[in-house]
């Protein structure tokens, strides 16, 4: 059970179209919830039509996921490092993280049940073993727990900033500034519910940029997140009008005829949760990403 609490800002308007713009909770699961009594407006519980306004107090009380019979695949991925506590991965492009309903197999979980003896049972049968997420067409580096000790003390890294990633992009157009900051607040759009979009009242984000190797008409830049949101660095990027090339969802172009988004998890910097040693761990691009690198050089 997942207990959530908001209090609402700069909106007037029904309680589950506020929540779901500000939480990753969709509108129809809200309306459900608020059915049965989990949707609380200061205090009383209300229907998914009540109207909040600002300075609300608003408690979302969100019922386990049903526990889904997951099963171990052997399905390719490389680990790039593993001891007792922890395992670090560098997940392919196309491999979905976890399971959801309607796509209960071939995800890294199911890959990781076959591959690793134990994962964290914090995050429950559907996401075991998973601190932090990559989109599906994102490649790279993700940390793994095997313990539930070494999830809590990798999750408060990554809330406390300690734990770093870094990311490798291709952007449409040329960048204005080698260095910049963008910081604008994300939630799930309102016009399209499958997306996240810059939304006023959103979740904060942050994330921080560099330009690696400019090509006039595409930049290649390096992100670092400051913060987790869903898609953060693709919305993000799009929302300074420079998608992720091949980001179909975003508006990133696809004159390459890419399968994804030129988007790539290259650098995790963590603090080892049992024994505090400081780890680097690193990614080279992968091939599809090479070659467009090298078309836009001029290689062959």
């Amino acid at each position: 059970m997942e207990e959530l609490i908001f209090t609402v800002e700069e909106f007037t308007g029904r309680v589950d179209v506020y929540l779901a713009s500000v939480s990753d909770v969709s509108r129809s699961r809200i309306r459900s919830v608020a059915d049965d009594f989990g949707v609380l407006v200061n205090g009383r519980a209300v229907k998914a039509s009540h109207t909040v306004v600002p300075g609300d107090t608003i408690h979302l009380t969100v019922p386990a996921p049903r526990p889904l019979d997951l099963m171990p695949q052997d399905i390719p991925v490389e680990i790039v490092y593993e001891d007792g506590d922890i395992a670090v991965i560098n997940k392919p492009q196309g491999l979905v993280v976890h399971p959801a309903s309607g796509s209960e197999s071939g995800t890294l979980v199911n890959a990781l049940l076959y591959k690793l003896v134990s994962l964290s049972s914090i995050n429950g049968v559907v996401r075991p073993g998973i601190v932090h997420r990559i989109d599906k067409n994102t490649s790279g580096l993700l940390a793994v727990a095997k313990t539930d000790a070494a999830h809590r003390k990798l999750a408060a890294d990554i809330a406390s900033k300690d734990t770093k990633r870094l990311y490798f992009a291709l952007l449409d157009g040329n960048l204005k500034d080698d260095t910049g900051v963008i910081e604008a607040p994300i939630a799930r759009s309102p016009s399209d519910r499958k997306k996240m979009a810059v939304v006023q009242g959103g979740r904060n984000a942050v994330t921080l940029y560099r330009v690696v190797e400019r090509f006039g008409r595409y930049t290649f830049a390096e992100f670092e997140l400051r913060t987790g949101r869903t898609h953060q660095i693709r919305v993000h990027a799009r929302h300074i009008n420079h998608p992720v090339t091949g980001d179909d969802v975003y508006g990133g172009s696809n004159a390459f005829k890419l399968k994804g988004q030129l988007l790539h998890a290259h650098k995790l910097i963590l603090t080892h949760p049992t024994t505090g040693e400081k780890m680097t761990f690193e990614a080279p691009l992968p091939d599809y990403f090479e070659e467009v690198l090298k078309a836009l050089r001029g290689e062959k």
